[in-house]
C-alpha cells in the first residue's frame, strides 16, 4: 500500500516555525552573522519556490499540448 501523506499539503501553521530568538545582549557582529543566516535561508526558500514554479509551469505545459 502507497502511504499517500506526503502527498497531502501540510495546513499552514505559525506555530511549526523556531520562534525568533531574544536578541538583547548579542553583539554587532553576532546580529550581523543571525541576519546572514537568515538571508541565506530566505534565498534557500525562494530557491525551493521557484524551483516548484517550474515544476509546475513544465506539467501544465505538457498537459495542454494534448
Amino acid at each position: 500500500m502507497i502511504d499517500d501523506r506526503e502527498e497531502r499539503p501540510r495546513p499552514l501553521n505559525a506555530n511549526r516555525f523556531t520562534p525568533p530568538p531574544t536578541l538583547d545582549g548579542w553583539s554587532v557582529e553576532e546580529l550581523r552573522d543571525y541576519v546572514a543566516a537568515l538571508q541565506d535561508e530566505i534565498a534557500r526558500a525562494e530557491r525551493a519556490i521557484a524551483g516548484r514554479h517550474s515544476h509546475r509551469s513544465a506539467a501544465d505545459a505538457f498537459f495542454r499540448k494534448a
